[in-house]
């Protein structure tokens, strides 16, 4: 008999510590199951999709950069993750082959946050890709304050704000920050291989929250220049961990264990 399994994809997908989260949770609750990685460049991505929909034994995937969005075009969207979000993390296989796409990064992102009323805070986000949507999305939802774009590409961002009811403004990444309560790096700055995200901190004020979503390193550069300022800091882990236990459950019927996340977290951080 085969056992289930699902994927994460991407390209390049060397670094994702998918794989080692949820063969943790599989070997704790003693399911028969596998999680891999497939490095799936962008011109195969509709080929990855096709082969993998007519095998009964596949569950899913997780998806990361560059296919959040490409992967929209591939499989259905019964809750219109292409009108909300506009990015797609999770591909679903249904019994009868369907393949249907969601979304878990904006409630993984979320969770660390869910304590903290953010309603009308200033919040600056840098970024406008996959990962920022889910953000962003997050963020309207809790009715947070101004949001301030650091991005590239300032019309993609301006897009952004409009997409999601956000009143806000987009500024180049050297702009100077502004007193936000909460700063979000959801590109792909400060990553192993990837530019330095050189931010000057000062202008955040005591109280505020500093959250990079890299997690390869896990003290990125942005963290330790939050910590040196004495700021509460969120790392990686948390949101990846969090999209992570949403998509389990999907792809193989059971919730996570609980209260073993710390045992997870020193697995991920060895």
């Amino acid at each position: 008999m085969n056992i289930p399994y699902a994927d994460v994809i991407g390209d390049p997908i060397a670094q994702s510590k998918s794989p080692l989260i949820h063969g943790f949770w599989l070997d704790a609750l003693e399911l028969s199951g596998d999680y891999r990685r497939a490095h799936v460049k962008p011109d195969d991505l509709a080929a990855y999709i096709a082969g993998r929909r007519a095998d009964p034994d596949w569950r899913g995937c997780n998806v990361t950069m560059p296919h959040k969005a490409a992967v929209m075009d591939l499989v259905a969207d019964p809750g219109d993750i292409r009108g909300t979000i506009g990015a797609m993390n999770t591909i679903v296989r249904q019994p009868d082959g369907e393949l249907i796409g969601t979304n878990t990064d904006a409630a993984g992102f979320y969770a660390p946050l869910a304590e903290i009323d953010l309603q009308g805070a200033p919040v600056a986000v840098v970024g406008a890709g996959g990962a920022a949507r889910a953000v962003l999305f997050a963020l309207a939802r809790a009715n947070v304050g101004p949001v301030t774009i650091f991005n590239r590409s300032p019309l993609k961002a301006m897009g952004l704000l409009a997409t999601f009811g956000l009143k806000g403004d987009v500024v180049a990444l050297d702009a100077e920050l502004p007193p936000a309560a909460l700063l979000v790096n959801a590109s792909s700055l400060g990553m192993k291989g990837q530019p330095p995200l050189d931010l000057d901190l000062s202008p955040l004020p005591a109280d505020a929250i500093v959250y990079d979503l890299v997690y390869s390193p896990l003290q990125t550069g942005l963290l330790k220049s939050a910590a040196a300022r004495g700021l509460d800091c969120v790392d990686g882990l948390d949101m990846l961990i969090g999209q992570a236990a949403l998509a389990f459950e999907l792809f193989f019927g059971a919730a996570p264990p609980e209260g073993r996340d710390d045992e997870l977290r020193a697995l991920l951080t060895a």
